[in-house]
Parts: structure tokens; sequence; C-alpha cells
């Protein structure tokens, strides 16, 4: 079923809505990974989608989304799984790694602001990446967050970066907080990065 969504959404939005993909060669050829990127909005997660289409992501997803019965059923196909942020509990790391044990791409918006939520989701993708030994692939999207703009044919970019390896050993609190703030500096760095190829592209 994924395939066929999938499909019928990169159809759609290649019709609106282009997307320029930088850094594609960072990500890897094989094996589960955690890929953490920017976040300003729900068509992100699409164009992240359509991007690597028809290897899919599992996105973590806030368990609200899916109390909304259209926009539940569409993200349940595109392969997203709730998380309770408020309550969290064992699944929120066990799930993850369950998938990336299966070869799996696991997808995680901490975006770039530095509020708690994002805090702790970037804390929790360097976690999981540390239990899993999985690689951290870096994003940032520039692009089309509403429908409005998608039909208005705003065009999108991404851009992936190196993998971040987490060598942190154990439940070292330190270890995980370095990671968590490199994870962090790298988001920002790749946001400037993909401004300034957008501004280069544009000469």
């Amino acid at each position: 079923m994924y395939r066929v969504v999938g499909f019928l959404v990169r159809w759609f939005l290649g019709i609106f809505n282009k997307v320029k993909v930088y850094g594609r060669n960072n990500l890897p050829t094989d094996g589960g990974y955690v890929l953490a990127c920017t976040h300003s909005g729900w068509i992100d997660m699409l164009n992240l989608g359509i991007s690597i289409y028809p290897k899919p992501i599992h996105f973590m997803a806030k368990k609200q989304l899916f109390d909304q019965k259209a926009l539940g059923w569409f993200i349940t196909k595109m392969h997203a799984f709730p998380v309770d942020r408020d309550n969290p509990g064992p699944s929120v790391v066990k799930v993850p790694m369950k998938l990336i044990k299966d070869g799996e791409i696991v997808g995680i918006f901490p975006s770039g602001t530095r509020n708690a939520e994002a805090s702790n989701l970037k804390q929790g993708a360097i976690t999981i990446a540390q239990l899993s030994k999985a690689p951290i692939i870096p994003a940032a999207y520039i692009g089309p967050n509403t429908p409005k703009e998608v039909f208005s044919k705003k065009k999108g970019y991404i851009i992936y970066g190196e993998p971040i390896y987490v060598n942190a050993k154990g439940k070292e609190k330190e270890g995980r907080e370095a990671y968590t703030q490199l994870l962090e500096q790298q988001l920002g760095e790749l946001l400037t990065q993909l401004q300034d190829n957008i501004r280069q592209d544009s000469k």
C-alpha cells in the first residue's frame, strides 16, 4: 500500500512542487538509520518521503495526529507511527530500534528551535542511534509547508548531511548531551548551507 500511496503523492507533488535534493550521496545504501530533519510543517514529511521513494521512512508522529480519521489513515499508510510525547513509554525507543534492526529508516523532526520539545526529540534521536549503533543522517528542508504554497508551485529544497555516529558509551549523560549539541549544530549549518545553495541557484 505504501508504494501506491507514495507513488500518488510523488506524482501529485511532482506537478505542483518540484524538489531539489543536495547531498543524496550521504544516505547509506544499506542498513537502517535515523533521519533527523528540521521541521516547519507537514509538507516536509511528504517531500522527504518522495526524495527517498520507494524506500519508506517510518516517521515518529504525535499520537494526536492519529485521532483525526483522514489524516490518521493517510500517515499510517505513509508508515508513520504514534508517539505519546507527554507520557513517553518504552515503545518510544523499542519501536524505532526494531525498525532499524530490520533495516528501515526512522524519521524524526526535532526542528531547528531550542524549545524543550525540540531538545527532547534531538536527545531521543541520539539515544536511538546510540542503542541501535546506527548512524544519524541530519537533514534540512526549505519549501512549501501548506497546501496553498504547494498549489502556488513554490519549489522545495532538501539537503542531507554526513552521517553522525554516536560513540558515547552506556548511559553516559555527558556524552549524549555532547552529541545532542553536535546534532543541533549540524542541523543549523545544513540549513545555512541550503539557504546559500538556493541563492546560488537563483542567480
